[in-house]
């Protein structure tokens, strides 16, 4: 189903027409940011003066010279490279992306002014005519006919080249991310993650994304390390903001959990809706072994000890809950772990030395957990890394980095082996890959086994980066959020899990003024995905294919050498 309902004998009649209803459209949205745009400097970040455009409208600027690009390239390409060239790029789509990108920003910015000061009275010219360029150029672009698909990702590039757009990408995020963290105005937010959708749609639409992901398998070990280094780098762009720095550290911690849960449903395909309750036991085993004045068990071993037995405890919950249960499948299965997770948080509160053993102090959980102190390095003290204070979360922020790491290394292991492709044929279909000799139920439970590991590993972490441990903070409500990520990331994915984790712990963060309409927000947002890409944000050419088995262009765009690849793994 297209979302375009003009037909193509319309688009035909009148493509010159609607090439410029969008040209207009993309002249004045680059010039509606020198114009005023609110009354009052009480909006977003002062866009009050004529001439002076506000970082906020140079992003509205980028949006209509992106525009602009995709309209006037055919033509510049054409007469440069005599068309040969000129075909590889989708403008045509290109635009359309950037017209509509455009559009959702401009009406996010007109819509916050408004909210921030009390009415649409308060939107002077400027935002009008730019919200009119939007339209202008969204209903041009309807007119322009399809372009065939781009075949940029086709193309081989050199070396030099491949390296340096990925060090200018991981660059663009690590700027990207800190304004975002930095900025505390939540409409300024929305309308960046606005803006990024934006650009990141025209991209894929020119086919510099296919391009990029097949260049990039060839230099994977580049593009891996220097993910890590802007990692690593953040923390030194916060200033010593701990408060920023302890959003990150919650963002890894999410992270590593739904890389863990990525095991059980992206790979073995198996619905668990409990699985916070791993999380859970590896943080209630490590508050227990932390030596704090409120465990009920007086051993402290060192906290290298404590990761592994609260892994251990962990996937032997994973394998009590999945010996019983894995025979069933989908709904059943889903039941069963839904009722598993409300059952250990129960039970954690049953812990309390009344109606049973005094593990856990009941509800109140387990406060005064000590920060880590590992090989002589106290994890609660700042410490001067290269001529910068870093910080309590700071330091909490760099373990886990390390976690991930290590997470995604058996991730990634596990994937490429006859493990991994055990789970990707009973995910695809259960009896076939039985009738082929797969130890169906064996692979099941080292599935939860594992994924339960991996998430006790990293609540041993949570205890101690949140001082205290209580069973109200492992409810269903975090399975599904958990599971949201991994299914709007991308199942089966390492970079899609980790963007989805990251989009569904930082937007709350950002958008607590809305917070009884948080939920609400956040369902739509996952209707919208499932109905225009079910596959998640980033997914393999496997999983899209599997998504969008009629729809011919998308089969034309897959690059044979990536479907092989991704066949042998």
């Amino acid at each position: 189903m297209r979302l375009n309902p003009v037909t193509p004998e319309l688009q035909q009649r009148h493509r010159r027409t609607g090439w410029l209803l969008a040209l207009v459209g993309a002249v004045l949205l680059i010039g509606s940011p020198y114009l005023p745009w609110a009354w009052s400097d009480d909006a977003l970040d002062d866009m009050t003066y004529l001439f002076g455009p506000s970082p906020t409208q140079f992003l509205g600027l980028a949006l209509g010279a992106v525009l602009l690009v995709c309209l006037l390239a055919p033509r510049l390409l054409a007469r440069v490279l005599a068309g040969r060239r000129a075909r590889w790029f989708a403008f045509a789509d290109g635009a359309k992306a950037a017209a509509l990108g455009a559009l959702v920003f401009v009406a996010v910015v007109v819509v916050g002014i408004a909210v921030e000061l009390g009415g649409l009275v308060n939107v002077r010219y400027g935002g009008w005519i730019a919200l009119v360029a939007a339209l202008l150029a969204v209903a041009g672009t309807m007119l322009l006919p399809r372009d065939r698909p781009a075949t940029l990702g086709g193309v081989r590039s050199p070396g030099w080249l491949v390296i340096s757009t990925i060090a200018v990408v991981m660059l663009v995020t690590l700027l990207l991310v800190a304004y975002a963290l930095d900025e505390d105005d939540p409409v300024i937010f929305v309308a960046l993650l606005a803006f990024v959708a934006g650009v990141v749609a025209v991209l894929l639409k020119l086919g510099v994304g296919p391009w990029f992901s097949s260049q990039t398998a060839r230099h994977r070990g580049v593009l891996v390390a220097s993910a890590f280094l802007v990692a690593f780098a953040f923390p030194f762009t916060q200033d010593g903001s701990e408060a920023n720095m302890s959003i990150a550290t919650q963002v890894l911690i999410f992270a590593a959990t739904a890389l863990g849960l990525n095991i059980v449903v992206g790979l073995a395909g198996l619905l668990d809706l409990g699985y916070i309750a791993f999380l859970g036991a590896g943080a209630f085993v490590a508050a227990i072994l932390s030596g704090s004045a409120f465990s009920a068990v007086g051993w402290n071993p060192p906290f290298i000890v404590t990761v592994l037995i609260s892994g251990v405890v962990a996937s032997l919950l994973g394998l009590i809950i999945g010996s019983p249960t894995l025979r069933v499948s989908g709904d059943y299965l889903a039941i069963v772990t839904l009722a598993f997770g409300e059952i250990f948080r129960l039970v954690m509160i049953n812990l309390d030395g009344s109606d049973g053993p005094d593990l856990t102090n009941g509800s109140n959980g387990i406060p005064g957990v000590p920060d880590l102190d590992l090989l002589g390095f106290d994890f609660g003290e700042p410490h001067v890394l290269l001529g910068v204070e870093i910080g309590r979360f700071a330091n909490y922020y760099f373990l886990l980095l390390l976690v991930i790491a290590l997470i995604m290394v058996v991730f990634a292991n596990l994937n490429r082996s006859r493990i991994g492709r055990g789970w990707v044929a009973i995910r695809e279909d259960e009896k076939a890959a039985e009738a082929m000799g797969v130890n169906v139920f064996g692979l099941k439970l080292f599935a939860f086994a594992g994924g339960a590991f991996l998430a006790g590993v990293a609540g041993a972490v949570r205890a101690h980066h949140d001082i205290s441990v209580t069973p109200d903070q492992y409810i269903f409500l975090e399975s599904a959020f958990l599971l949201a990520a991994v299914v709007l990331g991308g199942m089966g994915t390492i970079v899609g899990v980790l963007l989805g984790a990251v989009l569904l712990r930082l937007m709350p963060e950002k958008l607590r003024f809305v917070d009884e309409y948080r939920l609400l927000i956040f369902g739509a947002l996952l209707v919208l995905m499932m109905r225009f890409r079910p596959e998640g944000l980033v997914a393999s050419r496997r999983r899209q294919l599997e998504f969008h088995e009629d729809d011919e262009e998308l089969a034309d765009k897959v690059d044979p050498t990536v479907t092989r690849a991704e066949g042998a793994r």
